[in-house]
């Protein structure tokens, strides 16, 4: 890797680094009825930034100790990183429009815009170095999988992801009107089922379209591994 690409990773890892830190902080010492106090542990939010955050932080000691990262790491950067950009985009075209204008605060635009694009660019600046196959993208469900059978759980057992709602997000309300997989003339419109496989769908159209941008970049700068 160049050094200005050294640079320019150790930035961005930074700045996905601190935009966590900071973000999941105000979070916790926020008075909202929605993702506050220590039940912001248990959103899909919260974790993939803490998830980036932790792969940002043993990639920037790999740049700054001289360490080459392995496969399973780059296979862990490209998971995480469509984790966080599942969160932003989730947000940005999902929850936010439901929840009005106080959506767009600090924390928010922190954990949910600055971070995912902040990673999304640094996995294009390292993710070229990477020897990628397709069947890799595959792991990128694993996160979001694990997450909805945790709200699932959640749901049985009637915890308090926030007041007075037993669930996280409303497409993941088992006791909506649309329930498992009906459908319903308001929120969340499609049962739960259905939001799981669009959002899957979802995740594996962007992994394999995040492996074909990585292929044209290492292509243009003629980078091999």
């Amino acid at each position: 890797m160049t050094n200005k690409r050294k640079i320019s990773s150790i930035i961005l890892k930074l700045i996905v680094i601190i935009s966590a830190i900071i973000g999941t902080i105000i979070s916790f010492n926020s008075a909202n009825d929605f993702m506050s106090g220590s039940q912001v542990f248990m959103y899909f939010t919260i974790q993939s930034n803490i998830l980036i955050a932790l792969v940002c932080l043993i990639g920037l000691c790999f740049i700054l100790f001289k360490k080459e990262a392995n496969h399973i790491w780059f296979i862990i950067k490209l998971v995480s990183t469509i984790s966080i950009t599942l969160t932003g985009l989730v947000f940005c075209f999902v929850l936010a429009p439901t929840l009005g204008s106080g959506a767009w605060n600090v924390a928010n635009v922190l954990t949910h815009v600055i971070v995912p694009i902040a990673a999304i660019i640094d996995f294009f600046l390292v993710g070229v170095y990477a020897c990628y196959k397709k069947k890799d993208v595959l792991f990128v469900i694993i996160p979001p999988l694990l997450y909805a059978f945790y709200a699932g759980i959640g749901y049985a057992n009637n915890w308090q992801f926030s007041k007075d709602a037993n669930y996280p997000y409303f497409f993941l309300n088992w006791g909506s009107k649309a329930g498992a997989f009906g459908f319903s003339n308001e929120l969340p419109f499609i049962g739960v089922m259905y939001w799981i496989i669009l959002l899957l769908l979802l995740l594996i159209g962007l992994g394999f379209l995040y492996l074909k941008i990585v292929k044209i970049l290492k292509n243009k700068y003629k980078i091999e591994n």
